[in-house]
């Protein structure tokens, strides 16, 4: 994969997944705009990357307003000058079973979760089409695909990305922007550490390959959908799931 020297923006890129998809592109000599909430954690993930050899800047972001998201493009284009890759991965979860979902928990999570990937997609195109090259990876996930109690708020946003992928895939195809999700099932995080030994050994029976997947399981896949390799793939969603969902 060459694609040494390109820009990539990273959401949520503080911590966890969107960590581990930095760090992949980063070794694969791609500057990172390190995006996430808390300033603190972009920071010290920025740096990080950096001391790997690549340019990196941290931006302090909520994806869900309009003039925040553009501030990050606006900022990443002073930089680096072009944008070629995105990736989406920022997203919150506020469980409870449908009686119990408050209102305003559901609006937070479309927002984050869904109309966040929008506001992004749509400022990054903008850059891409004039160069008529981009990758955008939209990180989903295996509920948008089989539902989850107490989960209508996050499946329903994740099942959305899917939709909102394959649209753009369509627009901008023949500007040479490819636009794919990725679909992690369950991934070992900070969260699902804290679960009981006993509720995580019954989710692993679900999963054919026995354990839960990595951060870099999941990063692997973004990279490779982010290079020049997978020019001819758009409108996919590739599963890393460990067999739980096919």
């Amino acid at each position: 994969m060459t694609f040494k020297g390109q820009t990539a923006v990273v959401t949520g890129a503080g911590r966890g997944i969107g960590r581990a998809i930095a760090e992949e592109l980063a070794r694969e000599g791609v500057n990172v705009a390190v995006v996430d909430l808390v300033e603190d954690e972009a920071g010290a993930v920025s740096e990080a990357l950096s001391a790997m050899g690549v340019r990196s800047i941290p931006v302090v972001a909520d994806v869900s307003e309009a003039e925040s998201v553009k501030g990050v493009f606006e900022a990443v284009l002073k930089e680096f000058g072009s944008v070629e890759i995105l990736v989406n991965n920022a997203g919150i979860t506020r469980d409870a079973l449908l009686l119990r979902m408050k209102e305003a928990d559901w609006d937070r999570v479309i927002e984050v979760n869904l109309k966040g990937v929008f506001l992004c997609c749509r400022e990054a195109v903008k850059a891409m089409s004039k160069r008529r090259y981009g990758r955008i990876v939209n990180i989903a996930s295996v509920v948008a695909f089989t539902g989850n109690p107490g989960q209508a708020n996050y499946s329903a946003s994740k099942a959305g990305i899917v939709g909102l992928t394959k649209t753009v895939a369509k627009e901008y195809a023949s500007r040479g922007i490819t636009a794919n999700a990725v679909a992690p099932g369950f991934i070992t995080t900070a969260m699902t550490e804290k679960l009981p030994d006993n509720l995580k050994e019954e989710m692993k029976k679900a999963i054919p390959m026995g354990r839960f997947g990595t951060a870099e399981d999941v990063a692997s896949a973004v990279v490779f959908l982010s290079s020049p390799d997978s020019g001819y793939i758009t409108g996919q969603v590739i599963h890393v799931n460990g067999g739980m969902y096919m």
